[in-house]
């Protein structure tokens, strides 16, 4: 029996999608491994957000290859860069984004490359996870963007949106259910694109997913700040399944910045957003994601972007330095920062990102919750659980995969001490 060992970088939906391959490989006879050393082949299903995650998948790569495993590339890496690839030694097989679904087919035929154009795509790869070990599970419910923000390589890793149709979604979601999840996650490349080639939008299928489908809870992917409109709130805030955990892809908390980026809101827009959500939802978690040193982003910039976020109703901030992706409008603009610079303002970042995130960790203590019982901690035996407002709590009895009412009595480290009510 050959064995594998899959990595999966970067992304939601691409956790999901490695997920996808290790169950049609463990259908035709494959067994996954858990130690590299013990596997035949290795497959990374890569990102390419960054440089430092294209060479880090190149290091994985190195070293699987240097344990003598047959090594897979997949992913966005494989996509964007296609054939050049395989003239690396320590590559064996270039598999694309929707050809990683068809990995055991192509081994039985001896392929070593297989990347079918996603700029042409027009409909969405439909797959189906069955796993039945977990109590939250993801719904790929769209791929591809069809924006151009100047930074971004994704669209060409990706290619156009693409969604999956309601009916696929509602019987997924109703499949989940009968296998006994709790909750489900909607994610995609872009969500907020969904239904745009069949003109509908992601309030119209939430509307379908409340009238039929009986999951106790479900939460969104990431959201571009115009995408959450008055009307999408004025329905979250009447659910009584949707869980107050909202994304937002800020990039930027500077206009001009914004501007460079082909952003296409304010700074002011998405404050007043974020001053909304709050006033409507209990101790909803707002997150973001925030990149540092763009191009041409002065230190007037960045001083106007740490105001804005210190000032902001942001419970946590993704940030990470700006890094340039060939091919995009960014590359060629003038500007660009050293990586020293780039790193300590991320730095700064992230030290206001841990001060709000304690600040929100405060602000729930005392608060009653309900919280998803997922799994028994081996060193504590305690049981770990999640809110809907997305804060990990330990509980001293419980139930694998039930909802259980309690009272957030204290912090211990980033998690609460949960007491049943």
């Amino acid at each position: 029996m050959k064995k594998f060992y899959l990595k999966s970088m970067g992304c939601k939906s691409n956790q999901f999608e490695g997920q996808i391959v290790a169950q049609k490989l463990t259908e035709t006879g494959y067994q996954e491994v858990k130690k590299l050393e013990d596997a035949d082949f290795y497959i990374l299903n890569s990102c390419s957000v960054t440089h430092k995650s294209d060479n880090e998948a190149m290091y994985l790569l190195r070293h699987a290859h240097s344990l003598g495993l047959k090594t897979i590339l997949t992913g966005c890496i494989a996509q964007i860069e296609k054939d050049k690839l395989l003239n690396e030694n320590y590559i064996d097989y270039v598999f694309g984004n929707e050809d990683k679904f068809e990995i055991p087919e192509l081994l039985e035929k001896q392929d070593t490359y297989a990347v079918k154009d996603l700029m042409e795509a027009t409909e969405f790869y439909k797959v189906k996870l069955d796993d039945t070990t977990k109590t939250r599970i993801s719904l790929k419910i769209q791929d591809g963007c069809d924006n151009r923000c100047s930074y971004c390589i994704i669209p060409y890793g990706r290619g156009k949106s693409r969604s999956a149709d309601t009916e696929f979604i509602i019987n997924e979601i109703n499949r989940y259910v009968t296998l006994g999840y709790k909750e489900v996650v909607l994610t995609g490349i872009h969500i907020g694109l969904w239904g745009k080639e069949f003109h509908k939008n992601l309030l119209d299928l939430l509307k379908e997913i409340e009238l039929k489908t009986k999951i106790p809870r479900y939460r969104l992917g990431s959201l571009n700040p115009h995408e959450i409109t008055t009307e999408l709130l004025d329905f979250l805030q009447s659910s009584e399944k949707f869980c107050p955990h909202f994304h937002l892809s800020l990039q930027s908390a500077c206009n001009k910045t914004l501007k460079n980026m082909n952003r296409h809101y304010t700074v002011e827009y998405y404050l007043d957003q974020m001053e909304d959500i709050v006033s409507r939802f209990d101790k909803p978690f707002l997150g973001s994601d925030i990149i540092a040193g763009f191009a041409g982003e002065t230190e007037e910039d960045f001083l106007t972007t740490v105001e804005n976020l210190k000032k902001s109703k942001l419970s946590q901030i993704h940030t990470f330095p700006y890094s340039i992706r060939k091919g995009t409008i960014a590359e060629k603009m003038e500007g660009h920062l050293p990586d020293e610079v780039k790193e300590e303002r991320a730095s700064v970042i992230k030290r206001i990102s841990a001060q709000k995130y304690e600040d929100f960790l405060l602000s729930n203590i005392g608060s009653e919750q309900e919280v998803l019982i997922e799994k028994r901690l081996d060193k504590t035996g305690k049981y770990k659980g999640l809110t809907r407002n997305y804060l990990t709590v330990r509980l001293d009895e419980g139930e694998f995969n039930t909802l259980k009412k309690v009272k957030l009595d204290k912090i211990e480290g980033e998690r609460f001490l949960g007491v049943p009510l």
